[in-house]
């Protein structure tokens, strides 16, 4: 038998349409042989911080402290649900300051560690939603929340990035949220968003106060004129510790309901993930969050989350969540955490002043890039920019519709220079 036959005789039709290699380990691969070479190449590629001289940035503190933990909990299993003091930690570090004053307006919170943040998106979908029903994402998002829904069986709807036209808001398309909102409810059971912000993937848009507010007041719209229909909101915060406002939406939440009734069908969620917050990529670090006014059902829905991970992953691992105890309940390292945290954020705050100014100067069209790691070029010619840009070694991520541009992952001295050779790439193709 040839592969195809092979592939009908063994794989049903799901697995059969999986193929393909991840575009970013492709071109970040690309960017690795022309480094290997000799030549000039600059690394635009990669989700990952990189210090100036190419190395991996890695937050110190959590290095040290991960390498000081007992055997137990190197080696151990952790519970199910994770550790009982990670998940009493998981709330602080995802909602931020304002957990306490949620907590005074009678909302209560629960959580369940989980391997990434992806881990968190995974159990929000097979939690609110059934094979079938419809999930709502921003026009443009993070690749693998496709791959992620196409797992669950689920349907995908979007609504734009940016409004189309022009709106009371230049980062929320207000009428085009309702509206899918609208039909989503109209149509499933339930609702169920993703929202990656702040520091949003691949812009590195965020959203302000007034945005923010927009945001939440449709998804209260959206439960009260559905009573009967669950709405739940996930925050993907994956990047917020590197955002000027990294607990912007606990602000927002804390501000709303200090006036207004919490509809009893609205979940808010979030995806927490300690991959970037504490450089620990490949430890697996995360936790879903949940908020709600009954005490019964965040436990309840935790309880619920804890068995779909025992069946997809078994849990999570014990070691980066006692790592991330031993600093944050230790007033002296966390202090240095968050030392080494600002460094990390002010060089990436460097790294996009220069490129943003460099490209705001040249005509250039650029999405919105305020915080966390990337930045991204609107173009039909995705493919033919980022191959023109290679041609004098820069190497960046050609997406559906745009280019995505890895700051986080460029030295501080080759920042104008990328840009210089972007811009000089988009004008040679788009003429």
């Amino acid at each position: 038998m040839d592969v195809e036959q092979l592939e009908n005789t063994f794989l049903p039709k799901e697995s059969r349409a999986k193929s393909g290699r991840d575009n970013i380990f492709a071109w970040y691969a690309r960017y690795q042989q022309a480094k290997a070479l000799g030549e000039p190449a600059i690394n635009g590629t990669v989700g990952s911080l990189l210090e100036n001289d190419g190395s991996l940035a890695v937050n110190s503190v959590v290095s040290e402290t991960l390498r000081a933990q007992e055997d137990v909990d190197i080696s151990s299993y952790a519970p199910l649900a994770g550790l009982p003091e990670f998940i009493e930690l998981a709330p602080e570090l995802a909602i931020g300051p304002r957990l306490a004053g949620l907590h005074e307006l009678g909302l209560h919170t629960s959580a369940v560690a989980t391997p990434g943040g992806t881990g968190a998106l995974y159990l929000s979908a097979r939690t609110a939603l059934a094979v079938g029903d419809t999930i709502l994402l921003r026009s443009l998002h993070w690749s693998p929340y496709d791959r992620l829904a196409q797992e669950c069986g689920l349907k995908v709807a979007h609504w734009p990035i940016i409004p189309e036209e022009v709106t009371n808001h230049p980062k929320v398309d207000l009428p085009a949220l309702e509206e899918e909102l609208e039909s989503i409810a109209s149509d499933n059971p339930r609702v169920l968003a993703w929202l990656n912000d702040p520091a949003h993937n691949p812009t590195g848009l965020s959203l302000d106060q007034a945005g923010r507010e927009l945001v939440l007041d449709a998804f209260i719209g959206c439960a009260r004129a559905h009573p009967e229909k669950g709405v739940t909101l996930l925050l993907d915060t994956a990047y917020a510790v590197y955002a000027e406002e990294p607990y912007g939406w606990s602000e927002t939440i804390c501000s709303k309901f200090a006036w207004v009734e919490w509809p009893e069908n609205l979940l808010i969620c979030w995806a927490f993930s300690a991959s970037k917050s504490h450089t620990i990529y490949g430890m697996r670090c995360g936790a879903i969050v949940f908020l709600h006014p009954s005490e019964d059902y965040v436990n309840r829905v935790a309880e619920v989350c804890t068995v779909t991970g025992r069946g997809t992953w078994s849990l999570a691992p014990r070691l980066p969540q006692a790592t991330l105890l031993a600093i944050h309940r230790d007033e002296d390292k966390a202090a240095a955490w968050a030392a080494e945290r600002d460094r990390l954020l002010e060089m990436l705050h460097k790294r996009r002043r220069a490129f943003n100014e460099a490209v705001l100067s040249s005509g250039m069209p650029l999405l919105p890039s305020d915080d966390g790691y990337f930045a991204y070029l609107p173009c039909d010619l995705a493919q033919e920019v980022a191959e023109r840009a290679a041609e004098d070694f820069l190497y960046v991520i050609p997406m559906s519709g745009g280019v995505r541009v890895g700051l986080c992952s460029i030295p501080d001295d080759e920042v104008e220079r990328a840009a210089e050779v972007l811009i000089n790439a988009w004008r040679a193709v788009t003429g």
